[in-house]
């Protein structure tokens, strides 16, 4: 019987002593509840701005939801058809304004490094698959671009495209069901080496590829966008387009 306490008791200080190395923590969870813990996590437009390589430019506010709202937990943007002369885009390539949209993206930024080694970024999203329509859940380097890694973008189709942006990029596209339905997507990242990270993406809770970039130490933005036009190409619609989020989420583990 001491023998076998004993052993339990070493067991049970290696558990103690590999958890008090390395501890999971919710960085994001919980944050489409009401506006106040909305805006804890979450900031309106791009980190740059209201334009992008679209034809939308992007409003909202704490006192401007018109394209940017909460609903049931859930987060809506909405893109809406202009009929007025707005000029174009500031950003390249300067496309003309055709749109107004929203666009939020995290307070936070996020960086795997050796204290925060592996991350979880998830979401379930019903996104809009129609002609010119272009709405994105990715990630943006916060200092450069690159980096650039894309969790959901949608060009115009039910195509989903997971695009890794180095120097060089690599680029997955999987068929996502049709309709309105809801999907997750998710992405694991993880440290391999000093410069290296693995990210590895999922659809609906399916391993479907992995990309490596060099992206140790490289801070990044959580953005959720409606775009149009743009890469969609197609015949943007006339009416309003819809893009909703839920069960945003982005956990990390500390190595303490």
């Amino acid at each position: 019987m001491k023998r076998n306490a004993n052993i339990i008791f070493i067991a049970l200080l290696l558990i103690s002593f590999e958890f008090s190395h390395e501890k999971w923590e919710d960085v994001i969870s919980n944050s489409l509840t009401d506006y106040q813990t909305f805006e804890k996590y979450w900031v309106y437009l791009y980190p740059w701005g209201s334009d992008h390589n679209g034809s939308a430019r992007m409003y909202g506010s704490s006192t401007d939801h018109n394209h940017v709202y909460l609903e049931d937990n859930q987060i809506v943007l909405k893109a809406c058809r202009i009929n007025w002369d707005e000029g174009k885009s500031t950003a390249n390539p300067h496309p003309e304004i055709h749109y107004h949209s929203g666009a939020i993206h995290s307070k936070e930024t996020f960086t795997v490094n050796n204290q925060y080694p592996n991350y979880e970024i998830r979401g379930e999203f019903k996104a809009p698959y129609g002609s010119g329509t272009w709405p994105a859940f990715w990630l943006n380097g916060a200092w450069t671009w690159p980096p650039e890694i894309d969790i959901l973008e949608f060009k115009g189709s039910n195509v989903n495209w997971f695009n890794t942006f180095r120097t060089a990029s690599d680029v997955d596209t999987y068929t996502c069901g049709v309709g309105d339905g809801w999907h997750q997507f998710r992405i694991w990242m993880t440290k391999v080496n000093d410069n290296d990270v693995d990210i590895h993406f999922y659809i609906d809770n399916v391993w479907k590829a992995k990309h490596t970039g060099n992206f140790v130490g490289k801070p990044f933005h959580l953005i959720m966008n409606l775009q149009m036009e743009g890469s969609a190409g197609g015949n943007p619609p006339s009416e309003d387009t819809l893009y909703m989020g839920r069960n945003i989420y982005v956990g990390r583990s500390n190595e303490q």
